[in-house]
């Protein structure tokens, strides 16, 4: 147990002393915890009771870092939560201790191979998918009616015919807002599991399908790429039957590509959690970041998202990067958002949800110290705008916002080909184009929601299984994932795609 301020409430006991955990290997657990003689208040599941005396404005500290101060004086037994913590933070250029990044021995019969496709580019695809994409809003239903009329194409070596219907595009002025929409969507075109396209635009929108004829036809090899205007093929239905014809001949060709054995350094890992509880930061995230060190040992690269998640923790990335140019630039994008958040009154403990509250998460920093467990212990290597190109081997960070839609769209346009995402709540979420690996913190929740999760890092908690052993388990399957092998979520279908919006609404 991490030496802090307080312990976490795990079941109901009639043993509970200051300093230590209830343990019960039983879905009572996340029943509201009784009182007791060595408790002051019923703690709920998951929670935080004080183990010593905690004086007013003094320091609360969890993970061996400060999360906040104690709005009133905090006795041994009290429950410790939002009504007596107050978040403190600022993110200002500093320097910060020196620290060595951990250098990770592969253990014996991990595998370094997956079964992939690979494109004319040399990345590697781990899915075989033709997008039809919209240039904007406007054609976001010609794109949907596009793709239904050849879903009987998918077959051997075609993953699936998927529309990206979005509502951006348009209404928007020309400028940051529409650049990054730009290198958002062909960010998607690149992306190695996508080996054809077929874009539409309407005609007259700002986002118009010009930006990306001449750089599509100029992908030359790499993958087919087809350019369709509504208002030139006559409207809607003339636009829907060109679009299946052309997607006919497309998808006879995506066909004949063959899997081939790749190294595991092909792969490109999105990291992404949602719906996160208290045990995410014992279990699920630390795992994953096991799994992350692996994938990276093995020559692979790694993303960590999110950058209201990693507020309060940003110190814990800076001291791993690769140079002071890399720290100070993670350093400015998390002062870039907190500026970004206040323009519109919010701060950044507006991030954890009601649902983050209630599985015991006090605040952002709390929250953000055990998100950033996902990116392992490596050397932090580059730092990226939202949907830019990952062009470096190693642990990655992605500017995007916390909601989990808008960050999978980023990381997914980087060039991520399989994505695992943790959560302790319960998250209903995929993509249309990447496979989502689903990650649950504890066990309960594993169960209940069994059609949606992949793997139970919940067995950490119940005793079954260390830290290392289940991000060995989470490699394997990620591998797994990465040579073919279906998700919960793409079984589900989920297909969520929703790029960042970030300018006003003309």
């Amino acid at each position: 147990m991490l030496r802090s301020q307080f312990s976490l409430s795990r079941s109901p006991s009639p043993r509970v002393w200051p300093g230590a955990v209830a343990w019960r290997k039983s879905p009572s657990c996340f029943r509201r915890m009784t009182t007791s003689r060595y408790l002051k208040d019923a703690v709920p599941a998951g929670h935080k009771f004080a183990v010593r005396e905690i004086p007013q404005g003094s320091p609360v500290t969890k993970y061996a870092h400060e999360i906040g101060s104690a709005l009133y004086p905090i006795r041994p037994g009290e429950w410790v939560h939002t009504h007596n913590v107050q978040v403190e933070h600022e993110v200002e250029p500093r320097e910060y201790p020196a620290y060595t990044p951990a250098s990770v021995e592969m253990p014996p019969g991990l595998p370094g191979t997956f079964r992939g496709y690979r494109r004319g580019d040399g990345r590697v695809g781990t899915r075989n998918y033709i997008a039809v994409l919209p240039a904007s809003n406007c054609a976001s239903h010609v794109c949907s009616r596009i793709a239904d009329g050849l879903q009987g194409a998918r077959g051997e070596g075609l993953d699936g015919i998927v529309a990206l219907p979005h509502q951006d595009g348009c209404g928007a002025h020309d400028g940051p807002d529409i650049d990054q929409l730009e290198r958002t969507l062909k960010g998607i075109i690149l992306n190695p599991n996508v080996a054809a396209v077929l874009m539409v635009g309407l005609g007259c929108e700002i986002n118009h399908l010009g930006r990306y004829a001449d750089w599509g036809s100029g992908l030359g090899s790499l993958k087919p790429f087809v350019g369709m205007e509504i208002q030139s093929l006559g409207g809607t239905s003339g636009t829907i039957a060109e679009g299946i014809r052309r997607l006919g001949a497309m998808a006879e060709e995506v066909r004949s590509l063959k899997r081939t054995e790749e190294p595991a350094s092909r792969i490109v890992l999105g990291l992404n959690c949602g719906g996160s509880d208290a045990f995410s930061g014992i279990t699920a995230n630390p795992a994953l970041g096991r799994a992350s060190d692996l994938l990276v040992a093995m020559g692979g690269a790694a993303v960590l998202a999110e950058t209201p998640e990693i507020y309060g923790a940003e110190q814990n990335l800076v001291r791993r990067a690769i140079d002071v140019e890399t720290g100070r630039r993670l350093i400015e994008v998390v002062g870039r958002y907190r500026d970004y958040a206040a323009r519109f009154g919010a701060t950044m403990d507006s991030n954890p949800s009601p649902g983050n509250r209630r599985g015991g998460i006090t605040n952002i920093v709390e929250k953000s110290l055990a998100a950033v467990m996902k990116g392992g212990s490596t050397t932090l290597v580059e730092v990226l705008d939202f949907a830019a190109q990952v062009s470096r081997a190693g642990l990655v960070f992605m500017d995007t916002p916390g909601y989990d839609p808008v960050s999978l769209t980023g990381i997914a346009a980087g060039g991520c080909n399989v994505i695992a995402f943790t959560t302790g709540r319960g998250s209903a979420i995929g993509f249309p184009i990447v496979p989502v690996l689903k990650i649950a913190s504890n066990s309960r929740m594993f169960h209940s929601m069994r059609d949606d999760m992949d793997v139970n890092a919940g067995e950490i908690l119940d005793g079954k299984a260390g830290i290392q052993e289940k991000g060995e388990e989470i490699y394997r399957r990620l591998i797994e994932v990465a040579s073919g092998d279906q998700t919960r979520s793409e079984i589900l279908g989920h297909c969520e795609f929703a790029p960042w919006r970030i300018g006003p609404v003309m």
